[in-house]
């Protein structure tokens, strides 16, 4: 069991605050999404999570310790993340790249061992990749590419991940694929930290959702809570229909309900 704390988290970047009082508590085997609009800080926080970001103020601890504390091999041991738009440039097999993730549990010139070996097998079978194990990388699709980074990301079987936008380049069958397997992680106990656009999925597939708007925590709750047509309208200017097709949550942005820049919350 894990506990992730954002207490009072403040970030400033570039001379202006991009998180304003950040406060939120995730346990093991939850699948918590991160939306907002564009600008809202979302990656910045999952940078802020990973230990990637000093705070200006307030901190992020797991299990009482601050990220900052850790060693980075430590803190890759305990946090996995996948950042969004990543790129590969160098011409690795799919298998090599998927073994990176192993890193945080090798010695400096170390092998890996049999259990390395054995972590990088299941992630690649979790992610439905063992058919392009000797593909080069940078000969994938992109969406070939995506799952290959997510195993990366799996291997490393971390009690916390946070990924970032990873549907962007999967089409519409992948990615209820990789929602899936997202909702099997967290099943098994790993507490999946997700940034999301796609509202849909969110309200689908998440156990809870925080919603940014300009730097600052508008609502946290069960999506059936979240994804409200108050907080649409204010945060993301949209009116939307919300239901439930064949018992599956559904959002469906209809029209801008203001003009761009009249969200009203502050």
């Amino acid at each position: 069991m894990v506990t992730l704390s954002i207490e009072a988290l403040r970030i400033d970047l570039g001379g202006r605050a991009i998180l304003h009082g950040i406060d939120a508590e995730m346990r093991s085997g939850s699948l918590v999404g991160v939306i907002g609009p564009n600008g809202a800080g979302k990656s910045t926080l999952a940078r802020a999570v990973t230990g990637l970001l000093r705070s200006s103020s307030g901190r992020v601890a797991i299990d009482g310790t601050n990220v900052r504390a850790f060693s980075p091999a430590d803190l890759g041991r305990r946090i996995a993340y996948l950042p969004q738009g990543q790129t590969v440039h160098w011409p690795l097999t799919a298998e090599r790249l998927v073994a990176l993730g192993r890193l945080p549990h090798l010695a400096p010139f170390s092998a890996m061992a049999r259990a390395d070996r054995d972590a990088v097998e299941r992630a690649m079978a979790r992610a439905d990749i063992g058919g392009l194990r000797d593909r080069v990388v940078t000969e994938l699709s992109g969406g070939e590419r995506a799952r290959v980074l997510i195993a990366r990301a799996l291997a490393a079987e971390a009690p916390v991940l946070v990924v970032d936008e990873p549907l962007a380049a999967l089409d519409p069958g992948h990615q209820l694929e990789l929602m899936d397997l997202m909702r099997a992680e967290a099943e098994a106990g790993t507490l999946v930290l997700l940034i999301l656009h796609d509202l849909a999925m969110a309200a689908r597939f998440c156990d809870r959702l925080l919603l940014l708007h300009q730097g600052r925590l508008i609502a946290d709750g069960d999506p059936g809570a979240v994804l409200i047509p108050e907080y649409l309208s204010d945060c993301y200017n949209i009116r939307a229909w919300t239901g439930t097709i064949e018992g599956q949550a559904v959002v469906l942005p209809i029209e801008r309900s203001s003009p761009p820049g009249a969200a009203k919350l502050r």
